[in-house]
C-alpha cells in the first residue's frame, strides 16, 4: 500500500475537521478526493503530508510523499529554475531537466521571476518543484483552483503521462468533479469530514443521488486521460 489512512481524526481546538477517515492508494494508482469546500480535504492532505498531527487514526506512507498545495505558494522574488530547486532541498541532485523534459513549457521561462508568471504556469511550476522530490506518491491539492478549463485539462494530461512514464501515485484532492474523474479511475467523497462515498469513478458517477448532493450535477461523459 502506498497510502493507508485509517480512522483518521483531525481537529482544531473543539473543531473536527476530518472524523474517522480512512482511505487508502495502490502503487502506481491514480486516487481522487472530491467533496464541498470545508469538506476536510485540505486537513486530510495537510495530515498526510505530516504539517498536522492527528487526535486519532493512522497514516501509514510507504516511499516519498511530494504535496502540491492549494494555491501553488510560489517564491515570486526567484525563478523559476530556483523555485524547482527547493523541491529537491533534502536531495543531493538538484538537476531540472526532467521537470522540464515534463513540462516542456516552462523551459523558455526558467529564468524569469515566479510571479511575472500565468496562473497555469505556476501551477506547473508547484508541480514540477514536488517532482523534484522524486516522489512515489504525488498529493495534489486544488489542481484547477482559478485556472481555466482548458489549462487545467492540460494539466490533468500532464499527471497521466507522469504516472504512465514514471508509475507515480496520485492523490487528486479536487472541487472539480469532472476533471478528477477524467484522471482518476477510482475516487473518495468528502463531506463533513466523513467518507460518504468511495469507489471507482464510473460507478460514483452514474449514481443520481451522489451527483445531486456533492458532484455538482456532473454526467459522468468525460473522456478519461
Amino acid at each position: 500500500m502506498m497510502l493507508d489512512v485509517d480512522d483518521l481524526v483531525v481537529r482544531y481546538g473543539a473543531a473536527t475537521a476530518l472524523d474517522g477517515v480512512s482511505l487508502r492508494v495502490e502503487p502506481g494508482e491514480l486516487v481522487a478526493l472530491v467533496g464541498p469546500n470545508g469538506a476536510g480535504k485540505t486537513s486530510l492532505v495537510n495530515a498526510v503530508s505530516g504539517l498536522v498531527r492527528p487526535a486519532a487514526g493512522v497514516v501509514r506512507v510507504s516511499g516519498t510523499v511530494a504535496q502540491v498545495p492549494e494555491g501553488r505558494q510560489m517564491f515570486g522574488d526567484l525563478s523559476v529554475d530556483d523555485n524547482l530547486r527547493l523541491g529537491a532541498w533534502r536531495r543531493r541532485r538538484r538537476n531540472t531537466d526532467a521537470v522540464y523534459e515534463l513540462l516542456p513549457d516552462l523551459q523558455r521561462v526558467r529564468r524569469q521571476r515566479a510571479d511575472t508568471l500565468s496562473g497555469g504556469q505556476q501551477q506547473m511550476v508547484a508541480v514540477g518543484r514536488a517532482l523534484m522530490a522524486e516522489p512515489d506518491l504525488l498529493v495534489v491539492d486544488e489542481l484547477s483552483l482559478g485556472l481555466a478549463p482548458l489549462i487545467a485539462a492540460d494539466l490533468v494530461r500532464h499527471l497521466a503521462r507522469l504516472n504512465a512514464d514514471r508509475g507515480t501515485a496520485v492523490l487528486l484532492i479536487e472541487q472539480e468533479v469532472g476533471l478528477a474523474f477524467e484522471l482518476c479511475s477510482r475516487a473518495y467523497v468528502l463531506d463533513a469530514g466523513r467518507i460518504v462515498a468511495e469507489g471507482p469513478t464510473e460507478r460514483l458517477a452514474a449514481a443520481p443521488e451522489l451527483r445531486a448532493a456533492y458532484l455538482g450535477g456532473f454526467d459522468g461523459q468525460e473522456t478519461r486521460a
